[in-house]
């Protein structure tokens, strides 16, 4: 396979990704890859390599590439302790990745890839920037799948979820149990909405998975939840390779 870093430039500055995709002409299928608050890491591109072996191009941006991120030690991650902290000191950097900003960086990385329409997957705040994303580009992006995203659901004014009205494509969630980051009664809030809106989704909890439970680098990992975001996944990309526009 073909794997280069690039450089995106965005309307705020340039946004570091990993790119991957197989060999030969193409032109392949693309999907972006939206990471957790964790950033671009060995993880995330295991990740996307797996992805782009079933033969797609796939984009992997460093969401969070605004200046003054602290460095992410990923030897802390692997004990919850050790998480909880460096969430701590990320989440200011995740809240001031606003609706506006994630819309506009979303276009350089549609951009960058040169196919419409593609499929978004999301992890963590990932998921959560994944929906807005193919809220505003509905013409663009076909479809999501959203892995333990948080905060699709709250009382702000511009709540992810109150933009379904504009989503065309399918998507796809799943949720952690017991999410600190998305509750139970926001779930309900979050399908009652989808149905109303006649938008196409599926909506599961992984019994017994915590937030974050995909990622193997962190003390969140559950192997039964990894496995079965790997099967919805490529279910979902099967899906939307059958249909037209692929």
């Amino acid at each position: 396979m073909n794997k280069t870093t690039v450089d995106i430039t965005t309307e705020d500055g340039v946004a570091d990704a990993y790119f991957v995709q197989p060999d030969g002409d193409g032109p392949f299928p693309g999907v972006l890859l939206f990471p957790d608050a964790f950033g671009l890491r060995p993880r995330i591109f295991e990740m996307a390599d797996r992805i782009a072996a079933e033969g797609y191009a796939v984009l992997a941006p460093n969401l969070l590439y605004r200046g003054g991120l602290p460095r992410v030690d990923m030897g802390q991650l692997a004990t919850p302790e050790g998480r909880e902290s460096v969430i701590g000191a990320i989440m200011p950097h995740v809240m001031a990745l606003d609706t506006p900003k994630i819309v506009a960086d979303t276009k350089a990385y549609l951009d960058f890839l040169d196919r419409d329409p593609v499929v978004v997957f999301g992890y963590c705040m990932g998921g959560t920037n994944a929906f807005k994303a193919i809220a505003a580009y509905p013409e663009r992006i076909k479809a999501i799948g959203s892995f333990h995203g948080g905060r699709l659901v709250t009382d702000a004014p511009d709540s992810p979820h109150l933009a379904a009205g504009a989503i065309t494509g399918e998507l796809y969630f799943g949720h952690a149990d017991k999410d600190h980051s998305i509750t139970d009664e926001q779930i309900a809030v979050l399908e009652e909405t989808l149905d109303k809106a006649g938008v196409t989704y599926t909506s599961e909890i992984y019994e017994g998975a915590p937030h974050g439970f995909t990622m193997t680098d962190t003390s969140a990992y559950q192997e039964a939840g990894e496995a079965r975001h790997w099967e919805n996944l490529f279910a979902l990309l099967e899906r939307q390779s059958s249909r037209p526009g692929k």
